[in-house]
């Protein structure tokens, strides 16, 4: 996890091995991402998903690696996240030379009802 910002370790995030691609991310219901009474707060779960995103990118940019600046998120939630661990998966649809587009989605029971879906740009400067 030392490749992810610090918010990641504020959110409480641990790896969870997903096959071949990207780990999933797994937030735990805690404290630090409490809404409202028994729901995650908006921008935790915006968190999650970003940070899911940024480790989809990593892992398809492997060795050849560069910087990540992100141009523009679009998040769409979809039901209350309550009072349980979130999983989060990132998938980048498009990797060019200088922007990449990845999807990312939360989840808490199961992948096909998420509670929020997120699509960002990302410019890429490889070194």
């Amino acid at each position: 996890m030392s490749a992810l910002p610090p918010y990641a370790q504020l959110l409480d995030l641990a790896e969870e091995p997903h096959g071949e691609g990207p780990p999933l991310l797994v937030m735990p219901f805690a404290d630090p991402v409490l809404g409202r009474p028994g729901f995650l707060h908006g921008g935790a779960i915006t968190g999650l998903l970003e940070m899911a995103a940024i480790v989809a990118l990593r892992h398809a940019l492997g060795e050849e690696g560069g910087r990540i600046k992100p141009v523009n998120v679009t998040v769409d939630f979809m039901r209350g996240g309550r009072d349980k661990p979130t999983r989060a998966l990132g998938v980048v649809e498009r990797l060019g030379t200088r922007v990449a587009n990845v999807d990312a989605t939360a989840w808490q029971d199961d992948p096909a009802k998420p509670i929020a879906r997120a699509r960002m740009n990302y410019l890429i400067v490889r070194d």
